[in-house]
């Protein structure tokens, strides 16, 4: 049996670019200067995409990786034969002059705790998947390496000579590295750095203070927290579903995706997830985003963006190794050509809270009178059009119960939209379309099953569709919610409690890892039925499933517990928020646990 997969990376960010650090402290991940560029450091899918690792020259006994407390800054300490030393990494986010500050920048700091440690480090960057490599130049206090683009420029006070010749150097003193794109620093590089750090540990640790985070399991979800805000691309309010690429879904699957682009959907889940945290600063500028998409001729939006909302995400092949051997690399997303239904619902919820929540201020200035309407008008020309669902189909179109859910919730959120506004017609409108939503999810009822199907017209079933009872379509006092979730259980859970998103062969065939996302959405549903001890006792076997760090993959194999997937995943993070609220909600304690 092979062994266990957990991944071993951590991630840091800002808002502007995302980096991933290993437990051994290199840099394996980081897109520049945007979250869907090529990598700068990509040996996590190939070890000659660059790379960024310090380490030691003696013999590494241990390593120990956490974050600094409430914050997206991590420390790995190792102990090693010659002494330990502790490595500090963030990418800066702090207010300055009355803005967010957010360059694009990784600062890295090496500390002697103990002894005489010899350090290794290798700066090793690459464009355009190991394709192009950089010249190097030397400026009186950096050293510069130019792409044909761009130049990245290097301060540090370790040997340039060690450096370059990758040669050791006893740790005497605090080594410290500051690697930025597009400027120049100017200052002291140790002055810099540590001003740097106390005003972006600051900004994090204020920005956690201002959560609301209930009273259950509130260090997971403070961490779930952190990593879903450096998933928003602050110059434009788009929402990533994950930083990586073709991470595959399992094992030599093939399923290896690109996902660093803006699903509508998964946006929605997030701004949910923040929404309950009390930040609404994300939602602001998400909303921002949807006004500045172009729908095409029909009106019709894609599932997915560029988190600069272009349409075209081109799908290719990327001829590297891939990840442990899988291929193929994938950049790009040909979901962006799929029908997507779901959508339209989705973004009317996330307008939902610009309009009726009291804590934000003017709230018409977020009105855009063409929006909602042109929206909804969509749920009512593709009433009856098949779609490829959330699952993305690729050769496949049903009329899928989860399409119909979120046409039912986004006319039921334009309702109120419409009463907040005084709208008649507009609510009359919304209120048609409940109706024939209604109609269409209740085609979806197998009655001899006494479950809600995948689709009109297949016995297929669906953890989606666990959503039923967490969205209050079904009445989670009812006969029929109970019998539905007995049903999905019985199809679809595993005993660890795990669930697959469905069973039958899709245009991959059929899929060996479990969804995470399905699982937290099952113990919410737990939850809604009042079988609230059982949900909070799964959840903490669920969240078991995290990596050392606390991050979650999308997928995790059901006989052995491995990640899979591309990491960290949103999905997973905003399932073990609302998982964690619905719980704390249910139990109505005033304890934290």
């Amino acid at each position: 049996m092979e062994p266990q997969h957990k991944y071993k990376n951590g991630i840091i960010g800002n808002c502007g670019c995302i980096a991933h650090v290993d437990t051994e402290a290199n840099i394996p991940w980081m897109c520049l200067p945007r979250f869907d560029s090529p990598p700068i450091f990509g040996s996590l899918l190939d070890p000659d995409c660059g790379n960024f690792s310090i380490t030691s020259d003696d013999r590494i006994d241990s390593t120990k990786q956490e974050y600094i407390q409430n914050t997206n800054i991590i420390s790995t300490e190792f102990h090693t034969s010659g002494g330990k030393f502790r490595v500090i990494d963030f990418i800066p986010r702090f207010y300055k002059n009355g803005q967010t500050h957010y360059p694009l920048a990784l600062y890295r700091k090496v500390e002697r705790l103990e002894g005489n440690p010899r350090i290794k480090v290798d700066l090793n960057p690459k464009y355009h998947f190991g394709k192009e490599t950089p010249e190097i130049q030397f400026g009186s206090d950096h050293i510069a390496y130019v792409f044909n683009e761009f130049k990245l420029r290097f301060y540090t006070n370790f040997s340039r000579n060690y450096l370059l010749n990758k040669s050791p150097e006893v740790l005497s003193d605090t080594k410290y590295f500051i690697l930025t794109y597009g400027f120049s620093l100017e200052g002291n590089l140790i002055r810099q750095f540590e001003e740097d750090y106390h005003k972006t540990k600051d900004y994090w640790q204020n920005w956690v203070k201002h959560c609301s985070v209930g009273n259950f399991a509130t260090k997971k979800v403070i961490r779930s927290a952190l990593a879903l805000k450096i998933h928003q691309y602050q110059d434009t309010g788009a929402i990533i579903a994950s930083s990586t690429t073709s991470l595959p879904e399992a094992n030599g699957s093939g399923r290896n995706w690109d996902y660093r682009f803006c699903w509508i959907r998964d946006s929605y889940y997030t701004l949910q997830a923040l929404g309950k945290l009390g930040h609404f600063e994300e939602m602001e500028s998400y909303a921002n985003f949807i006004a500045n998409l172009k729908p095409n001729a029909k009106g019709r939006y894609q599932p997915l963006y560029s988190i600069t909302g272009e349409a075209l995400v081109k799908e290719e092949e990327i001829p590297i190794r891939g990840y442990l051997g899988n291929i193929p690399v994938r950049v790009g997303n040909q979901a962006h050509t799929h029908i997507q239904n779901d959508a339209y619902g989705q973004i009317l919820l996330s307008l939902l809270p610009l309009y009726l929540d009291e804590r934000l201020p003017d709230k018409n200035r977020y009105h855009n009178p063409d929006l909602v309407k042109n929206i909804l008008n969509q749920i009512e020309a593709t009433m009856d059009e098949p779609d490829a669902g959330l699952w993305e189909f690729r050769n496949l179109s049903q009329k899928h119960c989860y399409t119909y859910l979120f046409h039912w919730a986004g006319a039921k959120a334009t309702i109120k939209i419409a009463d907040s506004l005084g709208d008649l017609n507009l609510k009359n409108t919304a209120i048609s379309l409940l109706n024939k939503s209604e109609e269409k999810i209740e085609e979806c009822f197998d009655n001899d099953a006494q479950v809600y199907t995948q689709a009109i017209g297949t016995k297929h079933l669906d953890a989606s569709l666990l959503q039923l009872i967490t969205m209050s379509y079904l009445d989670a006092n009812s006969s029929k919610a109970k019998r539905h979730l007995e049903e999905l259980e019985k199809k679809l859970k595993t005993g660890d409690g795990l669930f697959f998103r469905y069973i039958h062969e899709d245009d991959f065939g059929k899929t060996d890892s479990t969804f995470l996302v399905c699982a937290f959405w099952y113990i919410e549903a737990l939850a809604c039925l009042g079988r609230v001890e059982e949900a909070s006792d799964l959840f903490d076997k669920i969240t078991e499933h995290s990596n050392h760090l606390g991050l979650f993959s999308e997928d995790v194999n059901p006989n052995d517990g491995s990640q899979w997937g591309n990491f960290p995943q949103t999905y997973s993070h905003v399932g073990l928020v609302n998982a964690a609220f619905r719980i704390s909600q249910k139990k109505g304690s005033l304890a934290f646990e």
